[in-house]
Order: structure tokens, then sequence, then C-alpha cells
């Protein structure tokens, strides 16, 4: 895997395909390899070549020590745009990674194209901030849940009701999160999405298309839909039956809206 320096780290990436770029941006405490389980072939497919990377936090790019924002991912972004010679680029993040397309959107539209931002959100509500502060009272007290334990808690929060009651798809899902850990990617667990962005993104030129998901407990549609209305030239798509890793859950509805969107850009 080839890497990029980047606002003062390494990052690996990977292309696939052929045609004009995508650029993926992953989330909280993933690999950019996620992408490869069903988006990038559905891509590469489709005409376009696909960059992948590895945030910060994230091997095998530099896991630097301390405490990350924001900011530190979007610059790092910017740095992979630029020294890849990507911009303007389309772009499809989700969750985390649609946080840091927002913010490139705002902050550097010479780079964007246009962007799908799935499993989104512009502020956290007071169900989202109880449950951050959670996080990070187990955080900061050094607390590290049993790997079983932390499986069960995160298919609770990141599947939906469809897939939980499915119990053969279960079993696969759940070894899965267990084999993976803690999913906090070091330093972006401290990350905090909950300033109010809502202004902010009204000064995204690009062309953007929110993708919500109904089941969602982290981004849920009411909040990911703030996003579609703050954005001017923003539309939405909900896909039923799946929570926050719509992506995986409904990779076909979620892929066929990706590119009827990025193929208009």
């Amino acid at each position: 895997m080839p890497f990029v320096d980047s606002n003062g780290i390494q990052l690996a990436y990977q292309r696939t395909g052929h045609g004009e770029s995508v650029l993926l941006i992953m989330g909280s405490g993933a690999s950019g390899r996620v992408w490869t389980m069903h988006q990038t072939p559905a891509l590469n497919k489709a005409g376009y070549q696909t960059i992948t990377f590895d945030n910060r936090g994230i091997s095998p790019s530099d896991a630097p020590p301390g405490k990350y924002a924001l900011a530190d991912l979007v610059a790092d972004t910017k740095g992979l745009i630029e020294a890849l010679a990507l911009g303007p680029v389309r772009i499809v993040g989700t969750s985390l990674g649609s946080l840091i397309a927002q913010e490139l959107a705002v902050h550097h539209p010479h780079l964007v194209r246009c962007a799908v931002l799935l499993a989104t959100r512009s502020r956290s509500d007071a169900t989202r901030r109880a449950q951050a502060r959670a996080d990070l009272a187990l955080l900061e007290a050094g607390i590290r849940l049993p790997p079983a334990y932390n499986a069960a808690k995160q298919v609770l929060e990141m599947l939906s009701p469809a897939t939980l009651s499915n119990d053969a798809a279960m079993s696969s899902w759940l070894d899965l999160f267990e084999l993976s850990g803690s999913g906090d990617g070091g330093g972006q667990a401290w990350i905090d999405p909950a300033t109010d962005r809502r202004e902010a993104l009204r000064r995204i030129t690009a062309p953007c298309r929110v993708i919500a998901f109904t089941d969602d407990l982290i981004t849920p549609p009411h909040l990911a839909l703030e996003v579609a209305d703050s954005i001017p030239n923003c539309d939405y798509v909900e896909i039923q039956d799946c929570g926050h890793l719509g992506n995986l859950e409904r990779p076909d509805e979620v892929n066929a809206a990706i590119i009827e969107f990025l193929d208009k850009y």
C-alpha cells in the first residue's frame, strides 16, 4: 500500500479502477478497507477510479499520540487531495468521514467537486450529547470494555432491528465486532461532533446529497435532514431498514443512490 505525506504525517491510501476519481472518507475507528466490501467495486464497475485511505489513528497510517480534533483530520484529507492532485474531486464520506467532507466543502471549496454525505449530522441533540459524555467518561477513566461486551454494545448501536432479529446474520456481525476490538481509532475517540455547524454549512457551494438511514441511532434522520436543509444545493435520500452502517446493511440501495448522484456531477 502506498503512502503520502500529509499535514506532517503519513497516510496509507489505495487506488482501484479507472476513470474520474472518487475519494471515499471512512468513519471513526474504521479502516478505509471497509469501503472495499461493497462501495468501491460498485463505483469501479460504474466507471470511476476510487481512492480510499486510512485516517490518522488507523494502521498503517500514522497514529500520533494525544487527542485528535476534527480539524486535524480535515487538514490530513486536504493534504492528501493536494498531494495526489485530485481536486476538485467527487467525495463520498460516512459518519466522521461526512463531517470531514462537510468541513472541506466549507473551507476549501476548490477541492470539492460534489459530495455524498452518508450518516451525517451538523450538531448533537440531547440524546447524542448524553451518549458522547458516557463514552468519554469511560475513556477518561481508562476503562476498556471486554471485547464480547463491546461487540454486543456496538451491534445494538450500529445495526437496524431488521438485522438484529436475524440470528444467522448476527452471528457473523458479533464475530466481526469482537475481532475488530474497540474501534475507537486512538485519538479519534476524542473528536467532539457536538458543535452546531448549520450556519457554516450554508456557505457550501458544491452540490451535495445526504443519505440517511431510518434506524440510525448515531446520526438519526432528523439530524441528517438538518444538514440537507442547511446546504444550499443539497438533496436528501432516506434508506429503510438499516442503521448507522447502512452502507454495509443495504449496500445495493446505498450504491445506487451514490452513483446516481455522482453521475450528475
